[in-house]
């Protein structure tokens, strides 16, 4: 995901804009849970990865988790019904929007778009006010292609390759979720984060919608945060 948090009302990948500001640094980090994340997917996923590795510089360990990732997917894995939520968690954990996707992209293709989806809209809904912010970022990475054929669930079936259901009906849960959460969630980092994915067309939701859809917008427009305030201007006119 690039950092300015691109994201489309259908939950596809948009292509790039130019002029967004670059989606700030989270004002809450837990690094300690970032740690245990990372633990538990080398752990789940049988990573070569020494864990009794000086992780000093945190940033620099994940680097070489998601590596360990990216190479184990090239050679083809198995993944447990414990990796997919370790990975999710991950995803939503990961502090930099630049690199959930190497935890979501696995999970994708062993479990399916439509099994990942609903995993993040649980953490919209019910997460912590982190962890909503992290599924939003998290979101952006939901409608990837399936390209890794050699990734799969144990159970043996290619629930992902298989997978017919588009989407839609979890991909309309999560906009109205999404609007919800924009209009009364006041925590600036799940604003921020939830606002890139938001649609603020009127006719992306239900006419019951409609009166929050011009609350969402007129809520960014006064908000006190630059970026959330220059975004908006830009969704607005697209």
């Amino acid at each position: 995901m690039d950092t300015d948090g691109h994201g489309t009302d259908a939950g596809r990948p948009a292509r790039p804009v130019q002029g967004f500001m670059a989606l700030p640094g989270r004002t809450e980090r837990r690094e300690d849970v970032y740690e245990t994340c990372l633990e538990n997917v080398v752990r789940s996923l049988g990573l070569g990865v020494a864990l009794e590795t000086d992780r000093a510089d945190l940033r620099t360990w994940g680097h070489v988790v998601r590596a360990a990732i990216r190479g184990a997917c090239r050679r083809g894995i198995v993944l447990s019904e414990e990796s997919f939520e370790v990975l999710l968690r991950a995803a939503v954990h990961e502090p930099d929007p630049s690199f959930n996707r190497w935890f979501v992209e696995p999970a994708l293709n062993a479990f399916g778009h439509r099994r990942v989806r609903i995993a993040l809209l649980g953490y919209l809904r019910t997460g912590t006010d982190l962890e909503r912010a992290g599924a939003a970022r998290a979101w952006y990475w939901s409608a990837l292609p399936l390209r890794m054929p050699v990734v799969r669930a144990e159970n043996g079936r290619a629930t992902g390759q298989a997978e017919t259901d588009d989407g839609s009906t979890v991909v309309a849960e999560w906009n109205e979720a999404a609007l919800r959460e924009f209009v009364s969630n006041e925590n600036v980092d799940v604003r921020r984060c939830v606002l890139p994915g938001l649609s603020l067309r009127k006719s992306a939701y239900p006419p019951e919608l409609h009166a929050l859809v011009d609350v969402a917008v007129a809520t960014a427009r006064s908000h006190p945060d630059e970026y959330i305030r220059h975004r908006v201007e830009h969704q607005v006119g697209d």
